[in-house]
């Protein structure tokens, strides 16, 4: 079986497929994409792509060594995420070729399903306790907030007050057994961090996410200081030498690594079983399409640290497609009771439109994050 095409599809809300074709007629998908930059992963993709056309795509772990290391220049976010979505599609095509789930070849399932949780809320909080009431009305046991809008290096005690107060009424909605996760989303610095990790204790919180940014970890010492909350982090380290020193240095309790930016299937499975080593649990990051999701799901099915998984259906950037539409069977990610299938079908277990793919490409999109600004002008985390 040899690699004859790598063909990237843009398509709304925000994210990139990959096709890769075989002379087989077998074909993977992948999800390569960073959100807000889809255009230069595609690129990327189509340059690592000039070594795979040729080449027999069951050699998964040789192909990820080559277009890893033989660049010289390696890792971040762009070269990762490229990365990523052909691993995925190799693992799709291998899969597909014996007939067997992605989890059947990396050792079997330790789990039949697991938890999920439902984003609220916006990038701006707001209208928070009423989203969770719905979320839980539709089976979620999960939800997933942004905590805060920008804050400054110091900022104000009523920023403080107002994240606090979003956070109580979403606790005082759902009662006390639902999880709740804050995310700080690296827009809190150090001095802020610590006031509000503290006055978030008494909320019974799930987990913190990224408290402070990716770069700042070593903050994270003082942060665990004030508080019992687990620490989640992850989503912006791309590789298992980037989270080397955040498991080493134990501050962390729970890693996010994303398939769709953290190299594939391959790579997190690596780092997965890293941070079983530190006693570290996982929750895979995918705020994304219906490949990522189905890729997180054949990890989730053999990390035995895994507890659970992040999804973007309904999520507040799915305005113009959402993540069942992609998909021949939908019923595929089958949610029940706060949870979701593991995909038994071979491959990566899901079935993709493509006539879909294809028609809602010609749209395409050039999604952007939103631009921040404080008070006195200077640019804010988003």
């Amino acid at each position: 079986m040899k690699i004859t095409r790598l063909t990237t599809y843009t398509v709304p809300p925000r994210w990139l497929f990959l096709k890769i074709e075989t002379d087989e007629g077998i074909v993977g998908w992948g999800e390569p994409i960073v959100e807000g930059r889809a255009e230069s992963v595609a690129a990327a993709v189509a340059e690592l792509g000039d070594y795979l056309v040729g080449k027999d795509p069951r050699l998964v772990e040789d192909h990820w060594s080559v277009l890893y290391r033989a660049g010289f220049y390696r890792g971040g976010p762009i070269h990762m995420s490229a990365l990523a979505g052909i691993d995925q599609a190799l693992w799709d095509i291998k899969g597909k070729a014996l007939g067997v789930p992605v989890h059947a070849l990396l050792g079997g399932q330790v789990r039949e399903r697991i938890r999920v949780y439902s984003w609220i809320g916006g990038d701006r909080p707001a209208d928070t306790a009423h989203a969770a009431q719905e979320v839980v009305a539709r089976g979620f046991t999960a939800v997933k907030m942004n905590g805060t809008e920008e804050l400054q290096f110091v900022d104000s005690y009523a920023k403080i007050d107002a994240a606090v107060a979003n956070v109580a009424a979403v606790r005082e909605a759902v009662g006390p057994d639902i999880g709740i996760g804050v995310d700080f989303h690296g827009r809190v610095h150090k001095p802020m961090a610590k006031i509000l990790a503290k006055a978030l204790e008494p909320y019974r919180l799930m987990f913190i996410e990224e408290p402070v940014l990716s770069e700042n970890a070593e903050a994270l010492r003082d942060i665990r200081e004030h508080t019992s909350i687990p620490i989640a982090l992850g989503e912006r380290l791309y590789s298992r030498w980037d989270f080397k020193r955040v498991l080493h240095d134990g501050f962390v309790d729970i890693i996010q690594p994303d398939p769709s930016h953290s190299g594939g299937i391959t790579e997190t499975r690596k780092i997965a079983a890293m941070a079983e080593a530190y006693d570290v649990a996982v929750a895979l990051h995918c705020p994304l399409g219906p490949i990522a999701l189905a890729a997180n799901l054949q990890l989730d099915a053999v990390s035995y640290n895994a507890f659970i998984q992040e999804q973007s259906l309904g999520i507040h950037y799915n305005e113009s497609n959402d993540i069942l539409d992609y998909l021949a069977r939908p019923e595929v990610f089958a949610y029940r009771d706060g949870y979701v299938d593991i995909p038994q079908g071979p491959g990566l277990g899901i079935e993709i439109n493509e006539e879909y793919v294809i028609e809602r490409a010609k749209a395409g999109h050039r999604w952007r994050n939103p631009v921040w600004r404080h008070a006195d002008g200077s640019v804010a985390e988003w």
